[in-house]
């Protein structure tokens, strides 16, 4: 059974308004086993940064309102591609595979509005796998982070400085198999 373990980073919480994906990341799972094969592309908002989203994830120094110099780490996004130019590889990447995401509700709202907007075919919702859902429900009122789920099944996440899609697909595919 194949399952891709996805995240993505945005300008913001809703397409509707202008916000665009700025990263995807996924990780391929055969039979809940790591294959090795990983989907990552950053991509050009043609937007600006909220300082907001820059906090979250460090995305952008370069599209914030007020540009400064990138710092080490940081990823810039002017010369990334745009959606357009990475859509078709990744929706080939994901196939019919489930999807396992955190917070489903939320990465399909965006991918499926990026699609939409290229006339490419939705995701299916029930493609999906929220690991957010599983988590409230196994553990009624606990916290059900990312975080909060990385100690509570002892997943170091310590590289986890800011959110990061590809990091946080890799260590979502390590709480999925605790769930």
């Amino acid at each position: 059974m194949r399952e891709i373990v996805l995240d993505t980073e945005t300008t913001g919480f809703d397409p509707a308004q202008g916000d665009r994906i700025v990263e995807i990341g996924a990780v391929e799972l055969y039979n809940h086993m790591p294959t090795g094969r990983t989907f990552h592309e950053y991509i050009n908002p043609q937007r600006g940064m909220p300082q907001d989203a820059f906090n979250v994830h460090g995305i952008g120094p370069d599209l914030l309102d007020t540009p400064r110099a990138p710092q080490d780490g940081e990823v810039t996004l002017k010369d990334k591609p745009l959606f357009q130019q990475v859509a078709q590889s990744f929706v080939d990447f994901i196939g019919d595979a489930k999807l396992v995401i955190h917070n489903a509700a939320f990465d399909m709202k965006f991918l499926n509005a990026e699609l939409g907007w290229l006339n490419f075919p939705q995701i299916p919702w029930e493609q999906a796998i929220d690991t957010l859902e599983i988590a409230r429900r196994k553990f009624p009122g606990s916290p059900a982070s990312l975080d909060a789920l990385c100690r509570r099944f002892a997943i170091d996440n310590s590289d986890r400085t800011l959110h990061g899609a590809l990091l946080d697909s890799e260590i979502l595919a390590e709480v999925y198999l605790e769930l």
